[in-house]
């Protein structure tokens, strides 16, 4: 008997189904008839190379699964040792009662059930060799839940086993928190969900031309932010094709590894802001609330909410979290020359005004992107192609884009890259 059914801590998995078919076969392969339980474990099997495919592991499939489990289960144990590493007390002992049950499900010798099942091609379950890299992980974080594979296969005893999986929470965390850079959030009949978003464009600060000023204001409040001290919620504003958003993706890349998140919330979604605060103020990252393009019109009574959540709830805000804005707009809601003509009707006009101003004055930051000059649009476009390896006279080069900008968009760095990207095309 495999003894899961006497797990304290590492219970209800959340993707646990492969592991309770598996264990329910290991328990029984001996009691009950091979053909009973040859479709189930051909359906195991199935799942396995699925999840393979899903996150790019390779080797024993069955000890990648068990793995996968571990490092995404939140519970006091794991969420403790995210925060402070190793821990004491009674938790410590449960944890590594647990511990030793799962040791003892890496060991198994799954040959012998091979051969009572009279099942083939199992074997290569356990030297999977996978042709693609996955696309729920990053590569760093995949290689490192294999390489948590090898330790906890080859570890001597359960002390050992649990200081692989302690100095794994302390490294990256716990869950999809830990393990995941980006999030957006879904609301259904079950609540308030926070998800993972797989696919970040990978932009780096230094792939933004340019705008140094800028990006200097937003990387000193980050790193404010990263290292615990004072730093302020940050609006990103100015015209289109500037980079604002382009800057939050670079920032985040730049500082994922040390403990960065960033969590993505659309107008709509703005009175679930408490919900999403309560869910990570525990945790031990430090996230980004993150609002694209964000405007309203003079209808739209949102802003009211994240005026709260910003400042004026009787909650403070946690310390683990920021939010940072990117619009086109300065003041973010919009105003109208009829506006004025309303405020003969109004008897305190002047607060209506700063009832509509307040918000923006709620970020502490506010950086500037402007359209650049004709010559510091040339240069992105120069350094642009260069580090594309676009071969051109330099002449013909300017000239080309010139013509592009007039017919795409103007002078900005979005329409460079366009350029640029349009040129690679024809290569």
């Amino acid at each position: 008997m495999t003894g899961t059914e006497e797990l304290m801590i590492y219970r209800n998995f959340e993707d646990g189904r492969i592991f309770e078919d598996m264990v329910w076969i290991l328990d029984h392969y001996e009691e009950e008839e091979a053909d009973l339980l040859k479709e189930m474990y051909y359906e195991t099997a199935h799942g396995l190379i699925d999840m393979a495919g899903n996150y790019g592991f390779a080797g024993n499939l069955w000890h990648n699964y068990l793995t996968y489990l571990l490092v995404n289960h939140e519970n006091v144990f794991s969420t403790a040792c995210e925060i402070v590493g190793k821990v004491d007390g009674t938790i410590n002992e449960l944890a590594k009662h647990d511990f030793e049950i799962f040791r003892e499900l890496y060991r198994f010798d799954f040959q012998k059930l091979d051969e009572k099942l009279y099942v083939s091609g199992m074997q290569y379950l356990r030297a999977y060799v996978n042709c693609g890299t996955g696309k729920q992980f990053n590569e760093r974080i995949r290689d490192r839940i294999d390489t948590l594979t090898k330790e906890l296969e080859t570890s001597g005893s359960v002390e050992e086993f649990m200081a692989h999986m302690v100095h794994f929470y302390k490294e990256f965390g716990v869950g999809k928190l830990g393990l995941h850079k980006a999030f957006r959030i879904v609301h259904n009949e079950e609540g308030v969900k926070i998800v993972p978003i797989t696919r970040i464009a990978h932009v780096c600060l230094e792939d933004l031309v340019g705008y140094e000023n800028a990006k200097q204001k937003l990387i000193d409040n980050t790193e404010a932010f990263i290292k615990g001290k004072r730093a302020n919620n940050c609006l990103l504003f100015g015209d289109a094709g500037t980079g604002k958003s382009s800057s939050i993706k670079a920032i985040l890349n730049k500082y994922y590894d040390q403990g960065l998140r960033v969590i993505e919330v659309y107008k709509h979604q703005f009175q679930d802001l408490n919900e999403v605060i309560a869910q990570v103020k525990n945790r031990n990252y430090k996230f980004i609330i993150y609002m694209d393009d964000l405007s309203f019109e003079d209808f739209e009574i949102e802003y009211k909410y994240l005026k709260a959540v910003i400042e004026g709830g009787l909650e403070r805000k946690p310390d683990n979290i920021l939010i940072y804005a990117t619009s086109n707009r300065r003041h973010l809601v919009r105003e109208k020359f009829s506006d004025k003509e309303d405020r003969r009707d109004d008897l305190h006009s002047s607060d209506t005004v700063q009832e509509k101003l307040s918000l923006v004055n709620r970020f502490g930051v506010q950086i500037f992107f402007c359209a650049p000059s004709k010559k510091e649009f040339q240069n992105i476009v120069k350094t642009l192609a260069e580090k594309n390896h676009v071969v051109m006279e330099e002449d013909e080069l300017l000239l080309e884009a010139n013509k592009w900008e007039l017919s795409h968009g103007g002078l900005s760095g979005r329409t460079a890259q366009q350029f640029v990207d349009y040129l690679l095309g024809k290569m």
